[in-house]
């Protein structure tokens, strides 16, 4: 069979969160657009799948602030597009030596999103799963995403609104031809397109290497977990599903306290698996193409003992691992900017799932001359200074 060739006004490569979130901003504003993903529906390779995501507003750069304020009321719009729940506002808890807490309830209020403080006793009383580390920053417009349902609603979406999605087709290749035609080699043919957005996660620099100057990018494999209720029954279950906040709590490297910890902690109760919890970031360096998806086990030993000091509600020894990927920059800043007929958005670096909607808007309208992306996410050799106040950004 001979190569076939076809032309598009738009291309998105990469059919994760962002991917699709483009391709559904895209095709909501009447552009041909059409989604490679290059494995099945639903795979498990990249960062975008599983049951559950902090949706966390603890954040007081005006960009992220801002971001999260777009990201709401969108989500909201794509679960009636989708007629699909995917986001929960449980809320969420933090907790731990963190600074810039009071910047960030300040940042939050100040763009109308809720925050408030409480005491260590106080805030176990009222979730007492959790034990508490020094005062407790709450927000309660924040909460659970469901990850696999989110991307299925953005395609659905997307499809609805015109995209074309393709899955099981992969992007070798992309030369940039003129100001605005790229061709991009598949294993089929190729397909020629006016613009072309990148959102490919771990493969990345693999696609733009020689391409676009990134700036680094490390690929980890990270490493989750699930953990049991303590009170198997069905209805402490059901109970959970609407009473445990995420959490994320952070700590002190110098502190002695805190000597078996490898990063910050992350988690939230996913209905049906049970109490997610997760070291955030700290998950060894790996080739996206050959990973083992087998667990660090001194990691894992140590998150055991995490929940075993700090869940009271979660067995610690009723464990089922997670495997996903993060794409890290230097700044955890994520990068979202287009040279010349190429827009791309990468290194999400475990904070983006949250942003996905506001992410998608920013990645179309960089593909139609719409307007720039933050200044913040400019593609660059060097990191941003710090932003503050997300020390835990999951």
């Amino acid at each position: 069979m001979g190569q076939h060739t076809e032309t598009v006004d738009t291309l998105v490569i990469g059919g994760g969160a962002m991917g699709s979130a483009t391709a559904w901003q895209l095709a909501r504003r009447g552009r041909e657009v059409v989604l490679l993903e290059r494995f099945g529906a639903g795979h498990v390779q990249g960062a975008s799948h599983g049951a559950s995501r902090n949706f966390n507003t603890a954040y007081s750069d005006p960009t992220y602030v801002a971001m999260l304020a777009e990201s709401l009321p969108l989500w909201r719009e794509l679960e009636a597009e989708s007629r699909t729940r995917l986001l929960d506002q449980v809320g969420i808890v933090n907790h731990g030596p963190n600074p810039d807490f009071d910047a960030v309830a300040a940042a939050l209020t100040g763009a109308g999103l809720q925050a408030a403080f409480l005491g260590a006793e106080a805030a176990g009383e009222r979730w007492p799963g959790i034990r508490f580390d020094g005062r407790v920053l709450h927000t309660p417009d924040a909460g659970r995403l469901n990850a696999d349902a989110s991307v299925t609603a953005l395609q659905t979406a997307a499809a609805a609104a015109g995209a074309d999605i393709r899955h099981g087709i992969a992007a070798l290749r992309l030369d940039v031809l003129g100001d605005d035609h790229v061709r991009v080699a598949t294993e089929g043919g190729a397909i020629h397109a006016r613009r072309v957005v990148v959102t490919v996660g771990a493969w990345t620099a693999k696609l733009l290497h020689g391409l676009v100057t990134l700036p680094r990018l490390v690929v980890t494999q990270e490493q989750p977990a699930h953990f049991a209720l303590r009170d198997g029954s069905a209805e402490a279950a059901a109970r959970a599903a609407t009473d445990w906040p995420g959490f994320n709590h952070a700590f002190d490297p110098a502190d002695s306290a805190y000597g078996y910890w490898y990063a910050p902690v992350y988690g939230m109760y996913t209905p049906g698996e049970g109490v997610k919890a997760g070291w955030h970031g700290s998950g060894p360096v790996t080739d996206p193409d050959a990973r083992s998806f087998t667990p660090e086990p001194a990691q894992l030993a140590a998150l055991q003992r995490y929940v075993r000091d700090w869940l009271p509600g979660a067995d610690p020894d009723a464990v089922e691992p997670v495997s996903c990927t993060y794409t890290s920059t230097e700044d955890e800043d994520f990068v979202l900017d287009r040279v010349g007929p190429v827009a791309v958005g990468a290194g999400f670096s475990g904070h983006g799932f949250k942003f996905v909607p506001s992410v998608g808007r920013i990645l179309a309208d960089l593909a139609t001359d719409a307007g720039p992306a933050p200044a913040r996410f400019a593609l660059r050799s060097t990191p941003n200074p710090p932003a503050g106040g997300w020390l835990v950004r999951h």
